[in-house]
């Protein structure tokens, strides 16, 4: 029996979960339709577009993520107390970046005088708002029906798109973390629709190893598409990876990014008979195959996190469209 939502995800006992949403039918969330020859491959970028952008809304990190033909995997980590330390302002601002909201919050939002009671029910407003942006079941709605909505616009058709509500599996330990994350980022190379994991398009391991995310073109699409209001909230990357270091109060992956790939790419080397698809056994380890040594790929990766941090201080503004609800 289908069990509610709230008994399956339980921030008490652990905040990552794994995410698994499939398209209805035989229907194409992107790749190539082998019996039409239809392309769909943009729709993949609509996808990472939108899990980049959401993370950034909401008080939720991504672990981990891969784009399939049919179906997606997103590892998350949920992140309540982040939430609860932004001012009503900023709340309400991530809220109505997706929507538009009440008028009396809109009026609120734009500095108009309230009475008492009407302030009441602005703060009521809010602190829905805040538990929402902590939800992961907000978060995939806000992912899913847009992208849905997008795909049948395009497919010239109606009825659901998803075959059902999102799945969400919990990952109590870190061995079950780092096991869930690797099998996301190899799902490409599994199905044999890549030959390693940093030339697997639209995985967070290529994203990790070779940045392309651009956060102004992917909002600005949003925004075309009529699935954004405005965005002018900073965007933040992937979640980190720690290091095994347990002292002191730890936000990110209890593991260090070298040897999460070594990991990533010595079990995919590993040929399962139930799967497509293995990294060659003949390929040099993946360090090598990046062409760089492991001070350097520290070095680098530790800048790059820290410039990334610098460079989204700032907040950009986007212009709203009225007519999305």
């Amino acid at each position: 029996m289908t069990q509610p939502r709230k008994q399956l995800v339980s921030v008490s006992d652990t905040p990552y979960y794994h995410v698994v949403s499939r398209c209805v039918r035989r229907a194409y969330l992107c790749g190539q339709d082998p019996l039409t020859g239809k392309s769909y491959e943009h729709r993949r970028q609509w996808i990472e577009n939108r899990i980049r952008i959401l993370s950034s809304i909401f008080s939720i990190d991504i672990c981990a993520y891969s784009v399939m033909s049919n179906h997606l995997h997103i590892v998350v980590k949920i992140l309540p107390d982040e939430i609860d330390l932004l001012s009503n302002t900023e709340v309400a601002e991530r809220w109505c970046s997706l929507f538009k909201g009440p008028i009396l919050v809109q009026r609120w939002q734009a500095g108009e005088t309230l009475c008492s009671a009407e302030l009441q029910t602005v703060d009521d407003c809010i602190k829905l708002y805040r538990k929402r942006l902590a939800s992961l079941s907000w978060f995939m709605k806000c992912l899913n029906e847009p992208v849905a909505r997008q795909a049948n616009k395009e497919d010239l058709c109606t009825g659901h798109f998803w075959e059902s509500r999102f799945k969400s599996q919990a990952l109590l330990t870190e061995q079950a973390l780092l096991s869930c994350m690797a099998y996301v980022d190899l799902n490409p190379v599994r199905a044999n629709m890549a030959a390693t994991p940093e030339s697997s398009e639209y995985t967070s391991i290529k994203e990790r190893i070779k940045p392309t995310f651009n956060p102004d073109l992917a909002a600005q699409e949003q925004i075309e598409n009529q699935s954004l209001l405005r965005f002018n909230i900073a965007e933040k990357p992937l979640a980190k990876f720690e290091g095994n270091e347990k002292n002191g109060q730890n936000n990110g992956i209890l593991f260090s990014l070298v040897d999460y790939l070594e990991l990533v790419d010595s079990t995919g080397r590993i040929i399962r008979s139930d799967k497509r698809g293995a990294i060659p056994s003949n390929l040099p380890p993946i360090l090598e195959r990046m062409d760089i040594n492991l001070e350097t790929w520290l070095t680098s990766a530790t800048e790059f996190e820290s410039t990334y941090y610098r460079r989204l201080t700032k907040p950009r503004k986007r212009k709203c469209l009225a007519n999305t609800a």
